[in-house]
């Protein structure tokens, strides 16, 4: 571990149950631009609807000799700075996400084991906290302690052969044609339940290098299952014409997060869901949502 902050949900393991929701964003050195962005607005720490926000970025290391040497200073310095950056020593590449995962799992346990809830999502997504919170603290009987892993569903699906693919997964690495049910990794929610179950399910789940099919091979193994939720868009938001603005805010102040924002888009986008005279109408809301 490169760089660290132990003391992100207090002092000592037990007053991380104050932490209502830790935003889990994955990063990568270069991508000092997006981090500034999401600081400034739906990742910044705050107290929301009477709960507390906190925010780590998890990374790795890119590139060798000076460049390595500048980005690793440049995490430094904002980490002196902000106190919210995770940093391990290994390539941080598509492949290694999975490490990225787990590597905070193990933290978590030590430094945040009991965290209400955890959203795990990329640096270039766009999220409405707020509801976020508001859901979370809607739900019946589930504190955190409760399983929980709710985002954009996949199923039916199965590793790409093809090595031309991104994804591509040789027959050696996984024989089986097909994955288990699990949620899109742009974004997705879940318990402190549930991540110390992953983390602990992870000890005999061999790992697969797609980060969030490994997190639903670790649901199945541990007899638990991820579901849909209406609000998080990894697959983006449909807009219901192309003679309308895509970026219009009505169309993102209800949902709970969509993915691939750029950083610019993001700020505005954020403001202008926070407008106080905003005004949607009904068409606009139900077609958001549809």
């Amino acid at each position: 571990m490169l760089l660290n902050v132990p003391d992100k949900c207090g002092s000592m393991p037990h007053e991380s149950a104050d932490v209502f929701l830790l935003l889990v964003i994955k990063s990568s050195p270069w991508n000092y631009d997006r981090r500034e962005v999401l600081r400034k607005t739906w990742a910044k720490e705050r107290l929301q609807n009477g709960v507390w926000i906190r925010r780590v970025f998890i990374s790795g290391t890119v590139g060798t000799g000076i460049e390595k040497r500048k980005l690793n200073k440049l995490m430094r310095l904002e980490n002196r700075e902000h106190h919210d950056i995770l940093q391990w020593d290994f390539n941080d590449s598509f492949f290694n996400l999975t490490l990225k995962q787990i590597l905070f799992l193990e933290w978590m346990q030590k430094c945040c084991p009991q965290v209400r809830f955890l959203l795990n999502g990329d640096d270039d997504i766009f999220a409405n906290t707020d509801n976020m919170v508001e859901y979370l603290q809607s739900l019946d009987g589930n504190n955190g302690s409760k399983h929980l892993f709710v985002g954009h569903l996949i199923r039916y699906v199965g590793p790409i052969r093809e090595s031309g693919s991104k994804y591509f997964v040789p027959v050696q690495v996984q024989e089986s044609n097909s994955y288990p049910p699990y949620c899109g990794g742009g974004g997705f929610l879940l318990s402190g339940f549930t991540a110390r179950v992953i983390y602990n399910m992870s000890h005999i789940v061999t790992i697969l290098p797609i980060d969030d099919v490994y997190m639903g091979m670790c649901l199945e193994k541990a007899g638990l299952e991820p579901v849909s939720h209406f609000g998080v868009r990894t697959a983006g938001l449909h807009v219901p014409s192309h003679n309308v603005d895509a970026y219009d805010p009505c169309y993102y102040r209800d949902i709970i997060l969509v993915h691939r924002f750029l950083p610019h888009q993001i700020f505005i986008m954020w403001h202008g869901i926070h407008e106080p005279d905003l005004k949607c109408g009904s068409s606009q809301i139900s077609n958001s949502e549809t």
